[in-house]
């Protein structure tokens, strides 16, 4: 039979594997459930003002849109549709790998697996951020597209074209920062994860930031076809 460990002549009991777990309860919670749908409740609290903001300059921008149709099909057709495109297939696949960083740590699979799928879903924001930057915003730099700074678009309508680029340079830049700010929490993510700090048991750290990184996907999937689409693309 094993013996407990000794230690100055008294015999200390081992540890059981749960209480080795990291123990992350804080004082003012009851258990770790209600620490947990605390967390969430806040988080969505959070979101439902995030809600009233995007919704507020979806509708500002939907209502100029009916106002200067012509000039705002004119402005989307001058953009690339194969790079929004491109980036709403990132930002789908980002949030399956951020879905399965959380089911990782729900079944206590190895924070190998964890730091993985953390990892992965930060490399597809990055490159999200790259082709909006490099690609999309250059090209339409080049073409002299950029509001206040060179645009001159000759076309027809060009004062509402004009119009058009301003919301979309504010959107998708607005988008943009909510991205390299949820990359952030997940990097703070990768590093207590590989910590240890969390277990099946304890893991709502991360459900929370994923119902965060799912909403900023789910405003760029509004923010594609209310750009991009426009006027039959």
């Amino acid at each position: 039979m094993r013996m407990p460990p000794v230690r100055r002549g008294v015999l200390v009991p081992e540890m059981t594997a749960t209480e080795a777990r990291p123990r992350a309860l804080e004082q003012q919670f009851e258990s770790l459930d209600a620490q947990h749908d605390a967390r969430k409740l806040g988080m969505w609290i959070f979101l439902a003002t995030e809600v009233m903001f995007f919704g507020g300059l979806f509708m500002t921008y939907t209502l100029y849109r009916e106002l200067y149709l012509p000039g705002f099909e004119q402005g989307s057709h001058l953009l690339e549709v194969k790079w929004g495109a491109l980036n709403t297939g990132v930002l789908i696949l980002s949030s399956l790998t951020m879905a399965l960083a959380v089911r990782s740590a729900q079944v206590a699979a190895r924070k190998v697996i964890t730091i993985g799928l953390l990892g992965i879903t930060m490399l597809l924001g990055t490159a999200f951020l790259a082709i909006k930057f490099l690609l999309e915003w250059r090209h339409d730099y080049a073409q002299h597209l950029v509001p206040g700074i060179n645009f001159a678009y000759a076309g027809p309508c060009a004062a509402h074209v004009q119009l058009f680029f301003c919301f979309y340079f504010f959107t998708t830049a607005l988008h943009a920062l909510h991205l390299i700010i949820g990359i952030g929490i997940l990097a703070v993510l990768a590093v207590l994860t590989w910590r240890g700090r969390f277990s099946d048991q304890y893991y709502s750290p991360l459900e929370v930031a994923a119902l965060y990184w799912h909403f900023v996907d789910i405003v760029w999937i509004f923010l594609f076809p209310l750009l991009y689409l426009i006027g039959g693309r």
